[in-house]
């Protein structure tokens, strides 16, 4: 590794750390080196916040040595006012002389525009340091940006013969039989917290009756999207408790109900156009969406190729029957054991 990579690396790291907390901001680290020696760093903590270049160079302590110095960053430094300043003009106001960054910005208003700006006040600007890995790390805003909807992640747990359920007629009062252990689960909390949106269909809300809420972690809650057709689900679902603000899409009743908001969307051979829906998330400014379930809803997700990560966990369990796992394809697949269980993460290489 580079030294200008290392620096990068150490942006990434910083990065991480305000996922959950930023969107729709992207995730940005910034470090500030002088003669190989790290004097500042900080990242992009929460929207609305200070960015990563400005919380770095409030870090460092000696600043004569910023004209010296050399400023990393994962992402291009912004060049307009939004909720903040330009960083590019605060780095040029510094003296700062050789800016080193991951990726360029895909944001229509600043992308070129913050490395443009920097090179016409003398900085030397180096772009593209650990590219592939800068990009990865939003993937949410690249998709968002670059493809006008959100990063779609699916996630499922299946049993060692390849069944996500067992067969519960509707309204039951069957209960869903757990494949995964407790820690798992907790993890799919955390998973909850880092996604603006997640989404089941009818038959899931009315066989699980899910909360769909960060309860296992600490973060901020998702909007909850469900599937109700013909505004058949009881009102006595904890998704229709009005607890936390939750979408319904129907074709039937456009209507705001609290935090509930009852929204009109067309059918397609009886599941929901998610072409609809993805623009209407995309005018909303929902960069990603976690799809929990259930099969159908997951498999024509599969089917459009409108998915990005899938995330499918196997216990060790066997069913014999119920209700068979969606399919996919192997791709750009890593796969882990956790205990007794595996744990399957899936790339859509088209998309990626």
């Amino acid at each position: 590794m580079t030294k200008d990579e290392k620096y990068i690396q150490r942006c990434l790291d910083l990065a991480s750390k305000g996922l959950g907390s930023v969107a729709p901001n992207p995730l940005v680290g910034s470090v500030i080196v002088h003669n190989d020696r790290i004097i500042g760093e900080g990242y992009h903590k929460a929207f609305g916040g200070p960015h990563a270049e400005v919380n770095a160079i409030a870090s460092v302590k000696e600043t004569s040595l910023l004209p010296q110095s050399t400023l990393y960053v994962n992402l291009e430094p912004c060049s307009h006012f939004g909720k903040t300043p330009p960083c590019s003009d605060l780095i040029i106001r510094k003296g700062i002389k050789r800016v080193v960054i991951g990726s360029v910005d895909p944001f229509d208003i600043v992308t070129g525009k913050g490395i443009a700006r920097l090179r016409n006040h003398g900085c030397e600007v180096s772009v593209g340091i650990l590219k592939s890995q800068c990009q990865a790390i939003n993937k949410r805003f690249f998709t968002f940006h670059e493809k006008k909807r959100p990063f779609v992640i699916l996630k499922w747990a299946q049993t060692a013969d390849g069944f996500i359920d067992t067969l519960r007629p509707p309204g039951s009062d069957l209960r869903p039989a757990w494949i995964t252990s407790e820690n798992l689960r907790i993890l799919v909390h955390k998973w909850r917290s880092e996604e603006p949106a997640i989404m089941v269909g009818t038959h899931t809300a009315l066989a699980d009756n899910p909360r769909l809420n960060v309860r296992e972690w600490a973060g901020k809650q998702p909007l909850r999207i469900v599937v109700d057709r013909q505004l058949k689900l009881p009102r006595k679902l904890h998704l229709l408790d009005n607890r936390l603000e939750t979408l319904v899409l129907n074709e039937r009743l456009d209507k705001k109900e609290q935090q509930t908001t009852f929204l009109k969307m067309p059918f397609e051979k009886d599941l929901v156009s998610l072409s609809h829906v993805m623009h209407y998330l995309y005018e909303r400014g929902i960069q990603s969406v976690l799809v929990e379930g259930g099969q159908r809803l997951i498999q024509s997700f599969v089917a459009q190729g409108l998915w990005d990560e899938a995330r499918v966990f196997s216990g060790p369990q066997f069913f014999g029957e119920g209700v068979k796992a969606p399919v996919i394809k192997p791709s750009n697949l890593s796969h882990v054991i956790i205990g007794n269980e595996g744990f399957f993460w899936f790339k859509n290489y088209l998309n990626y």
